[in-house]
């Protein structure tokens, strides 16, 4: 998966926070910090759907864009793609676990161990 500039991520936070899908002047409206262009908004949900990240309803007058995965599946496809690439997946996970924070360390590992009690024997 190729990786997401910042207005990519910043459009996909837009789409993650609302409750259905979004036309373009409203995640325009959403970004007006940034003062963009409509035309860029419009690009970018245009770039997002052909990276299949993003659905575009053409049923209504107004097009609307919602994303394809939650923040956590799409991260969680991110690292499968980044181990499926890494020489060496052990060498890969040990740096991941080194540069984590002690809470999502924390949480790893319960994970693994509730995994772990999980799974048959």
């Amino acid at each position: 998966m190729a990786r997401l500039g910042d207005l990519e991520r910043a459009v996909l936070d837009c789409l993650w926070h609302a409750d259905e899908p979004q036309t373009v002047r409203e995640v325009h409206e959403a970004l007006a910090g940034r003062q963009l262009a409509y035309t860029t908004v419009m690009t970018t949900l245009q770039r997002l759907a052909k990276k299949g990240l993003v659905t575009q309803d053409a049923q209504a007058r107004a097009h609307r864009f919602g994303a394809v995965a939650t923040r956590e599946e799409l991260f969680a496809e991110l690292m499968t793609d980044a181990l499926g690439i890494a020489g060496d997946q052990h060498e890969a996970m040990l740096r991941f676990v080194d540069v984590i924070s002690p809470q999502a360390r924390a949480a790893l590992a319960e994970t693994l161990g509730q995994q772990e009690r999980d799974t048959p024997a």
